[in-house]
């Protein structure tokens, strides 16, 4: 019976024990809590994903941001990176001497000089001289700018120079002369900008001689004293141009009894004790290269301290890389302030920029553009293989009567042309750089005298140089920066005369440089040979940034096919820059360029 009763008890396995209302209640109460736990919980963790969502990540900013932003055109994107650039090529240090730079000294006020115009030119009103200058085509930029004089006789010359001038057949002044000569005279600081051939030595030699006769009328010169005044050449062929063309000026003076004026030509090349004798006698007037003149300044045979007039001539190619540091050496031997004039056919933005903050209240006298070729000039381009240019020279030399004017790149083949042209039966001279200077005086006096029919140089004759008589200027390279070419064909077409320029171009020369080639010959309305015509242009997409920095072209080297991007004279000098850094390095100087 008991056994059976067990067995019952163990089959009723689904007997579920009594809970009481009390304990069911609470258990019901724990679960409702728990899922009540959960759900605020899940709440809490949407509300967490939504507030990271309504806050966006960093790029999700930039994204907005950028869409947000006006679109910028190509042309003022390009504009704000030529911007930059200039204004990274104008952080170097200024152009003034260290003890200025040290004490900050600034000079407020122009240099005052004795000089004055004809009461009747003083009344002349600023629209009467706009007219003026307008007819002339001349641009001034300053203040209180001195009123254009349209002949000698009133800009106050002595008679001996008067009667110099009709002598050498000068009459009238040409556009820069007119605007140039009253701004020097009245004591002002000047950039002169003009076409080559223009008459620029004169305005920068006739005040200056006015000058040091001024101070030796007052206060004659002493032994070892001097000079007066400077003027600064980048070569020696420009330097003892300019010299002579003073010495003729100084001759007539005395002559008619002015007192002695002492000029001294201070070049290399040339024995250094012959030019520290004319030091001890007192020099009135220096005319210098700058390699020699930091010599003498360095080693105490000279010294600036009278000196209240300076001269850069060409002063572009000075203020350039090559001789930026020399001229920067040469100014902290002025122990006062100075009337500072800078005169070249091409004065590109960044070159006026930069030598702004040398000048006081400036006047920059502007005939034609800066870099614009010589509109008397006939320019033909022709596209003649490299093996056959040497062949083709000969054909070209019998365009015009003699003399003739040949420029090549590198010395070598200044070398090899003049050696072809002798066997050749041609009377030719050569100069270039590595010449003595005994044999450079003798082939540019040579061919001066039209002993001599044809010159081959390299770029060491291309500025400033005077030929009167030359009708032909044969370029046997397109050089790579448009400058040298621009100064290289107004060797001729001086003076009003008329003159013929042809280059040899090939595949050697750069899309750039044939670019700029292509615009200047289309600025000064001359023909375009097919090769370049062909080219692609890409200036024509960027005329809008013209209009947008005021800058036509290339705001460096004022080359117009071209922006300051790619400009090749940059990348020339940065690369120049790098190579000399290295030699420095391994303790040889850098090279100077020809001098």
């Amino acid at each position: 019976m008991a056994d059976h009763l067990n067995m019952e008890i163990e089959e009723e396995d689904d007997y579920v024990e009594y809970v009481p209302v009390a304990k069911r209640r609470a258990i019901e109460a724990q679960k409702i809590l728990q899922r009540k736990g959960k759900s605020e919980a899940f709440e809490e963790e949407e509300e967490k994903i939504k507030l990271v969502e309504a806050k966006p990540s960093l790029l999700v900013k930039a994204s907005q941001l950028k869409k947000e932003q006006p679109e910028i055109s190509h042309a003022e994107q390009v504009f704000q990176q030529e911007k930059e650039m200039i204004e990274h090529l104008s952080d170097k240090k200024t152009l003034m001497s260290v003890r200025e730079l040290a004490k900050g000294i600034t000079y407020t006020e122009p240099l005052r000089t004795g000089w004055k115009p004809p009461l009747a030119i003083r009344r002349n009103s600023k629209k009467a001289c706009d007219a003026i200058r307008k007819q002339w085509h001349i641009i001034v930029e300053g203040d209180d700018v001195t009123p254009p004089i349209k002949n000698f006789k009133d800009m106050r010359f002595p008679e001996p120079i008067l009667k110099k001038l009709r002598a050498k057949g000068i009459i009238q002044p040409t556009p820069i002369q007119v605007q140039g000569l009253p701004v020097i005279l009245s004591g002002r600081d000047m950039i002169g900008i003009a076409f080559t051939g223009s008459g620029k030595t004169l305005v920068f030699v006739l005040p200056l001689i006015m000058v040091a006769l001024q101070e030796e009328i007052m206060l004659p010169i002493a032994p070892g004293e001097g000079p007066f005044g400077l003027i600064i050449c980048p070569s020696r062929e420009l330097a003892r141009q300019t010299y002579e063309v003073i010495e003729q000026f100084i001759e007539p003076l005395m002559e008619s009894g002015y007192p002695e004026l002492r000029p001294l030509l201070c070049i290399g090349g040339v024995d250094m004790k012959s030019q520290v004798d004319v030091v001890k006698r007192g020099v009135h007037i220096v005319v210098a290269t700058p390699g020699r003149l930091k010599d003498l300044l360095a080693k105490k045979k000279m010294n600036l301290d009278n000196c209240r007039y300076l001269t850069l001539d060409e002063a572009d190619r000075l203020v350039d890389l090559g001789f930026e540091d020399d001229i920067r050496e040469v100014f902290d031997h002025f122990k006062a302030q100075r009337q500072t004039l800078l005169f070249s056919a091409t004065m590109p933005t960044k070159i006026q920029n930069f030598a702004r903050n040398a000048l006081v209240k400036p006047v920059i006298v502007n005939v034609g553009r800066a870099g614009a070729a010589n509109l008397d000039v006939i320019q033909e381009v022709e596209y003649v293989k490299q093996e056959a240019k040497i062949v083709y020279l000969l054909e070209c030399l019998q365009k015009t009567p003699p003399p003739v004017l040949v420029f090549c790149e590198n010395k070598a083949d200044v070398d090899d042309i003049h050696e072809y042209l002798l066997l050749k039966g041609v009377e030719a001279v050569a100069v270039h750089g590595g010449k003595d200077q005994e044999e450079r005086e003798y082939a540019i006096a040579a061919f001066k005298a039209c002993k001599k029919d044809v010159l081959v140089a390299t770029d060491v004759a291309s500025k400033g140089l005077d030929f009167p008589d030359i009708q032909h200027v044969i370029n046997y390279d397109m050089p790579a920066e448009i400058e040298n070419y621009v100064h290289r064909i107004g060797r001729t077409g001086r003076c009003g005369k008329t003159g013929i320029a042809t280059t040899f171009i090939n595949k050697n020369q750069s899309e750039t440089t044939l670019l700029d080639l292509k615009h200047l010959l289309q600025e000064a309305k001359q023909r375009i040979p097919p090769v370049l015509a062909e080219l692609n242009d890409p200036m024509d997409d960027v005329d809008a940034i013209t209009d947008a920095s005021g800058v036509k072209g290339c705001a460096y080297c004022g080359g117009l096919g071209h922006r300051i991007r790619d400009c090749p004279k940059l990348d020339h000098q940065r690369s120049q820059q790098i190579a000399n850094s290295r030699r420095d390095y391994f303790g040889s100087g850098g090279y100077r360029g020809e001098i």
